[in-house]
Order: C-alpha cells, then sequence, then structure tokens
C-alpha cells in the first residue's frame, strides 16, 4: 500500500527561498545569452576589420605610387644611378673631343681605380635601339674611367670590373651632350686647340649646331672672345687640313693662328701639295714643310712697289692634288672618306641653294644611271 504523502502550503520562508533561488537562476542564464554576440554584432565587427584591412592597403598602395614617381622624377632629372655591365655601354655613341691619351696617365687612373675603387661615377643615356642582350647606353662623360676600368677587367679577369657604376641622363639634344663631353675634359685636362677647333666642326656638320661659328659659340660660351676667335683658326685648320695633318694636335697657338691666316689668304692648295709630299716624322718635322709654304704665299701677296694691305692670290684652277679640285667659278670641291662612306665638301662664294638644288639633281640622274 502506497502511502500518501500529505501537501503542505509552504511557508513564507520557504517561498523567500524558492524566490530567491529562481532570480539566480534567471540571472545567470541571462549572462551567458548575453555573453553571446548577435548576428548584427558579428557583421558589424567583421566590416570593421574588412574596412580596416582595405585603408592599410590602400595606404600602402599610395606610398608604392609615391615611390614610383620619384623614381620616374629621379630618372627624367638625370638622378638616377645604376651599374651597368660594360657590355651595355658604347663609347663612341658620341664622336669625342679628345684625340689622344697617354699611356702614363691611363696607368695611373687605372691604379687609382684598383687601389680604391671608381670614385665618380660615369655618365651615359639610353640608346633608342635595344642590343641583343636589352638596352645599351651611349657614353656621355667619362670615356677614360671606362677605358681604364675595361684595361682592368682584361688584365684581372675579376668580376669586379665587369660593371661599372653610372648616371643615367635622360636623353637631351645633341649640342647639350657635345657641351657637356668638353666641359669635362676642359676641367680635367685641357684640349689642345685643335682639339677644340675639331670637335667644333664635327658637332656643326652632325646638325648639333647651325654652323661651326655658332659651335664654338655655345660649346665655349665660358671662354673669352680671344679664345674662341683662337678656336675658330683651329676649326678652319681642321677643315682644309684635317685629313693632311699627322701631328695637328701639337700645333702651339703661334704655328696654328700663322697657319690659319695664311689659309685665309688662299694658301690651302700649296699646303696640301707640300704635306702630300713629304713624311714628317714629328710636329716639328711637319711644321718645317709647312712653314717654307707659309713664306712663299706670303711674299707672293705682298707688293713692295705699293703700300698698303696685303692682296688676296688669285686662286688657281683644276686639280689642285689627287682630292681636291677648284672651278673657274672659284668653287673648290674636296673629297674624303670616312667610316659611313665619301664626301665632298664644296666651297665657295657662287654656291647658292639654287645651284645645290641643281647639282643634287645632277648627282641623283648620275647615280641611277
Amino acid at each position: 500500500m502506497v502511502k500518501r504523502r500529505r501537501l503542505e502550503t509552504p511557508s513564507t520562508d520557504d517561498l523567500s527561498r524558492i524566490e530567491a533561488e529562481f532570480r539566480s537562476e534567471t540571472f545567470d542564464r541571462a549572462a551567458s545569452v548575453r555573453g553571446i554576440a548577435p548576428i548584427a554584432q558579428v557583421a558589424a565587427d567583421s566590416a570593421s576589420h574588412v574596412q580596416a584591412e582595405g585603408a592599410e592597403a590602400r595606404a600602402n598602395r599610395a606610398r608604392t605610387e609615391a615611390d614610383a614617381a620619384r623614381l620616374h622624377d629621379a630618372e627624367a632629372r638625370g638622378l638616377l644611378m645604376a651599374d651597368l655591365a660594360l657590355e651595355q655601354i658604347d663609347e663612341d655613341a658620341m664622336i669625342r673631343d679628345r684625340m689622344t691619351m697617354g699611356e702614363a696617365e691611363m696607368l695611373e687612373l687605372r691604379q687609382s681605380i684598383a687601389a680604391h675603387g671608381l670614385r665618380l661615377p660615369i655618365e651615359v643615356f639610353e640608346l633608342e635601339q635595344p642590343g641583343r642582350d636589352g638596352q645599351r647606353y651611349g657614353l656621355l662623360s667619362g670615356y677614360r674611367r671606362l677605358l681604364a676600368t675595361r684595361g682592368l677587367r682584361e688584365l684581372t679577369q675579376a668580376p669586379t670590373y665587369a660593371t661599372i657604376r653610372a648616371i643615367i641622363r635622360p636623353r637631351s639634344d645633341t649640342g647639350q651632350a657635345f657641351v657637356s663631353m668638353i666641359e669635362e675634359n676642359e676641367v680635367r685636362e685641357n684640349l689642345s686647340h685643335f682639339e677644340r677647333g675639331r670637335i667644333a666642326v664635327i658637332a656643326a656638320n652632325h646638325g648639333a649646331f647651325a654652323n661651326t661659328e655658332d659651335a664654338v659659340d655655345k660649346l665655349f660660351a665660358t671662354g673669352s672672345k680671344a679664345k674662341r676667335s683662337k678656336i675658330r683658326s683651329f676649326a678652319l685648320i681642321f677643315e682644309e687640313l684635317g685629313d693632311m695633318l699627322q701631328f695637328p694636335e701639337q700645333l702651339t697657338e703661334r704655328r696654328g693662328l700663322q697657319l690659319a691666316t695664311a689659309l685665309r689668304q688662299g694658301a690651302e692648295a700649296q699646303v696640301r701639295q707640300a704635306l702630300s709630299r713629304a713624311t714628317p716624322v714629328d710636329a716639328d718635322e711637319e711644321w718645317g714643310v709647312i712653314e717654307p709654304v707659309i713664306r712663299q704665299q706670303e711674299a707672293g701677296i705682298r707688293d713692295p712697289a705699293r703700300g698698303g694691305r696685303p692682296k688676296r692670290a688669285a686662286p688657281s684652277m683644276g686639280w689642285i692634288d689627287d682630292k681636291t679640285l677648284r672651278t673657274s667659278g672659284g668653287i673648290t670641291i674636296r673629297r674624303s672618306a670616312d667610316s659611313r662612306g665619301h664626301v665632298l665638301r664644296l666651297e665657295g662664294a657662287a654656291l647658292t641653294s639654287e645651284l645645290m638644288d641643281s647639282l643634287m639633281l645632277e648627282i641623283r640622274a648620275l647615280l641611277e644611271r
């Protein structure tokens, strides 16, 4: 027989205890629920994180773009320096003003580079036509440093000398390139009078300047008027006798000015004839061939019976030598050749634009036959 227990009405204390337990249990459950973030909160936190990461990425991209812009600006202003392989550099991209280089000076430079490294980088510019091995560069300045480094590489085979430190200059106009080259050599090692005149003529012939006069004025803008006048005299010597003289860079200032004066007075043909018959072994012997012609020319244009300014000798006609022809109209035609082909040079007051146009058509017709 199951004994039934009689239900009793809870006392006041029992009710208080039950209520306290219920409140405690309800509080703990609510606290537990509050600890779990709702979906909206999770989504908000995730969006904030993604936004923070996006801002950092944008900041990194902005820094990268700014660095690239600075690099591009440095390259455009010629401030970029790099180690270039020697094979990438073409030292003949420009005709050099320096004609000769002493072996003693080159040996001293090689020893300095071997002992202390290259103190001053060379300067180059990008060539428009890349080579088989990639981008190639033309040499602006540092010809002696480049040759010395190449010499060290050949002597030692050391990988240290396989590259050379270079500043990559922007592609500037040809005239400025010639100016930069001359400025360096004028500061480091004085050019001879003939070398100055020679490079002025070459720069003008390359189209870098309007003519030789313009080339002298701009290449040697810091020089005095007297210095530029002397350079023009030696430029004339190069134009008229550059293919005949064997020791032109050793012409002294006095001798050069004497020769230029004689050339202006019409002595070119006689000087060329004399030089074509001689084989001088040094500069003094070469001058010994030229000086008698100058003296004879000076005596021929003086008129002892009359005072005043000496007269200019009348130019002869026909073949002056095997490369020079003078016409009856006073036009001189001179033939020469270089690595790029044959050259005809025409001089004379009778030459006009119309005459040159007609001559070009005649040459074209002759070559197309």
